[in-house]
């Protein structure tokens, strides 16, 4: 692919002339933020000699997994965050990530009308700060950077619409609120370019690709831990390592850090407390690079060790990067999935294989669906056991459950926002339907979003039974939304919070965001302001 030229180099860099005036005032930035505890005081930098290293404390040394004797895994990563430039982004990367950050910046403005999202805004604000980031879609209502990204990556996981990559992970949410609230953070004489923003961004999404890559149980539906709440957090201490201008060494210390903020349970799946773990990730790397700048350290291998990275996947198996010369950018090779309604990717299989059956039911797309005539709904499905829900009683639940997407399309013909109200999923036809459905696990269905499939068989009483299947449905990366069909997603998740006019300027601004020379621009408008449409109370989602 095409790359890019060196332009729109990073405007901020510690090593430039007047380097040591601009790092005492990113030192008074972070002292601004670390003092938002109360009686809380702001670390200084470590004045230790790099040789003081050897005598941290520590227990006996663990043998690193590379066998690279001069350069360690995480070296390599840290140069890789350093050394990356805008002229290494291509034309591809730079489109799809245009994509990315579109369909994010949409999910996150509809997720501020959900309870978790207030929950965690009530919370974050007993915390102050003199400086201060945007809560996107609020007018009068900012918050510190660190908790700024903390809301907004909530707000982004609060309905499960946010976009899914393979190996199975939600990149942009952990690493979009890291850059938007840093770049209103720093000195106000500090401007970064559009190219700035992807650069940073990218490379955070870069870093949780390469992390994924090292196990094969990253590459299946994820059972013990939720891979935002590891990679992301990782991903997002790059990102903001990126928009600071650190060296390769504090960009390692800012990774053993993260490392040590990482990992969320999955049984927490299907819960209000799920979408914290995209906004921990935002907030906890911003809280790393800033740590790694004042000085704190970590072990520096930290990616290359079974006690380290490796903690969080099975036969993970490490390997150094390849040199900035040869780098290729992973989501040139792997595109994400953008979903049409908010609930579970493995779920949108079973809502596409559905439809397809309703066709042999109803006589017309809108028709209402007799269910006294149905038998018996049989769900062939991978064995996951979190999206296994016959009974959900919540929305998060219902975004969590074969059973429930199943029933809903078939009744409904359609799945849609207010599909996972309370009032939608105890609907009596609901509830009687689930009653009916039996999910099998074929043995080549594996729990992996690059292969699985949905088969649904429905058995009528007079014993007719028509079958459908769905190998890959519309938004999986092998078959993109088009153009059209995001903007109109990211357009129906922002009409109820922002005016369409500032719609249609944000629409026009990611789309030429590499032109964009300073990204106040877009700062500004994700303040809102707020539609006369827009509810007055939250929603229970």
């Amino acid at each position: 692919m095409k790359k890019r030229g060196s332009l729109h180099p990073l405007r901020f860099r510690l090593e430039t002339a007047g380097s040591q005036v601009m790092e005492e005032e990113y030192h008074l930035v972070v002292a601004s933020l670390t003092s938002t505890l109360p009686g809380a005081k702001a670390a200084t930098p470590d004045e230790s000699s790099p040789n003081d290293e050897s005598r941290r404390e520590g227990g006996p040394q663990e043998l690193p997994f590379s066998e690279n004797n001069r350069t360690s895994v995480t070296e390599s990563f840290a140069h890789l965050i350093h050394g990356l430039k805008v002229e290494h982004l291509t034309d591809r990367v730079i489109q799809r990530s245009k994509r990315m950050i579109l369909d994010t910046l949409g999910t996150g403005f509809l997720g501020t009308s959900t309870a978790v999202f207030h929950k965690a805004s009530q919370y974050s604000k007993i915390y102050s700060s003199n400086v201060s980031s945007t809560v996107w879609g609020q007018t009068d209502f900012r918050l510190p950077p660190v908790y700024a990204a903390f809301v907004n990556g909530v707000a982004i996981h609060s309905m499960d619409f946010d976009d899914t990559w393979h190996p199975a992970t939600h990149p942009s949410g952990a690493v979009l609120p890291t850059l938007t609230a840093l770049s209103e953070a720093l000195p106000q004489h500090t401007k970064f370019s559009g190219l700035d923003l992807l650069l940073a961004f990218n490379i955070g999404i870069e870093v949780q690709g390469r992390l994924l890559h090292f196990s094969k149980e990253a590459s299946d539906i994820p059972k013990r831990f939720h891979p935002p709440s590891v990679v992301g957090t990782l991903g997002s201490a790059a990102a903001a390592s990126k928009f600071l201008g650190l060296g390769s060494t504090k960009c390692q210390e800012a990774l053993a850090i993260a490392a040590s903020y990482a990992g969320a349970p999955m049984a927490n799946a299907a819960t209000q407390t799920k979408p914290l773990h995209v906004g921990n990730a935002a907030r906890h790397g911003i809280e790393a690079a800033f740590l790694a700048m004042l000085g704190l350290r970590g072990n520096k291998q930290i990616l290359d060790l079974s006690s380290g990275f490796g903690a969080f996947y099975a036969n993970c198996s490490p390997k150094v990067l390849p040199s900035l010369d040869t780098h290729n950018w992973l989501l040139d090779e792997q595109d994400v999935a953008f979903k049409r309604f908010p609930a579970h990717l493995a779920t949108h299989w079973v809502a596409e294989a559905a439809a397809s059956v309703r066709k042999h039911l109803v006589l017309s797309d809108r028709a209402q669906l007799s269910i006294d005539h149905i038998e018996r709904i049989v769900l062939r499905v991978p064995d996951v056991q979190y999206v296994n829900r016959p009974f959900p009683d919540s929305e998060h639940e219902a975004r969590h459950s074969f059973q429930y997407v199943a029933c809903t399309m078939l009744l409904d013909g359609d799945i849609t926002i207010p599909s996972f109200q309370t009032c939608q999923i105890r609907r009596p036809q609901v509830r009687e339907l689930l009653r009916k459905v039996e999910l099998e696990h074929p043995s080549d269905n594996l729990p992996s979003f690059n292969t699985l499939y949905c088969e649904i068989s429905v058995t009528l009483k007079e014993g007719v039974t028509f079958t459908e299947r769905s190998d890959t449905f519309y938004g999986h990366w092998r078959k993109p939304l088009s153009q059209e069909d995001l903007k109109k997603k990211f357009r129906d998740n922002t009409s109820r919070v922002l005016s369409h006019d500032v719609v249609e300027s944000l629409i026009k601004i990611i789309e030429k965001l590499e032109d964009l020379e300073d990204c106040g621009m877009l700062t500004t408008l994700l303040k809102g302001p707020i539609s006369t449409q827009k509810a007055s109370k939250p929603s229970s989602m």
